[in-house]
């Protein structure tokens, strides 16, 4: 598995890329995704995810993640992405605003490194096809970032 780690030149000394890197590989093993999978994970600032709310999602707000899938959905009509020649399987992009990691920290009153953590675990189900545009799927979400933020904090977030 590969994970892509890109942080925002003023935030490089807030996070560590192995640490990010960590987090989203075991939600992945947890997730049984291929060995071959790789993703993306950006770490940046509230302009540049509102910029990116607005163009993707027609949202002109900051939020604290957001995750471009590069698979398509089983109804979608988007013609699949064509597989590169050594078999990775690339999944897409996980985005965190790391502004909005710190407040949500602060809101909820634990550390900002277990709010990235939650906010890594959100995108990566994303990418894996985990929604929360009803209740029941919503319901099943939550319960798996339940589950594999105990199992990430019991390797020692």
């Amino acid at each position: 598995m590969e994970v892509n780690v890109l942080i925002d030149e003023e935030y490089e000394g807030e996070l560590e890329a192995g640490w990010l890197q960590s987090v989203a590989e075991q939600v992945l093993v947890a997730e049984n995704a291929a060995p071959e999978t790789e993703l993306g994970l950006v770490i940046t600032d509230q302009e540049r995810i509102q910029e990116l709310n607005l163009v993707h999602l027609g949202i002109d707000a900051p939020t604290d993640v957001l995750a471009f899938p590069m698979t398509p959905e089983e109804d979608s009509d988007m013609p699949e992405f064509v597989t590169p020649p050594d078999g990775a399987v690339h999944l897409g992009e996980v985005i965190i605003s790391f502004p909005q990691a710190f407040m949500q920290a602060d809101e909820h009153r634990h550390s900002v490194k277990k709010e990235v953590a939650i906010l890594i675990i959100h995108g990566v189900l994303h990418l894996l096809g985990y929604d929360h545009d009803t209740p029941e799927p919503e319901q099943r979400m939550k319960a798996r970032e339940t589950e594999l933020l105990r199992l990430i904090e019991e390797k020692g977030l």
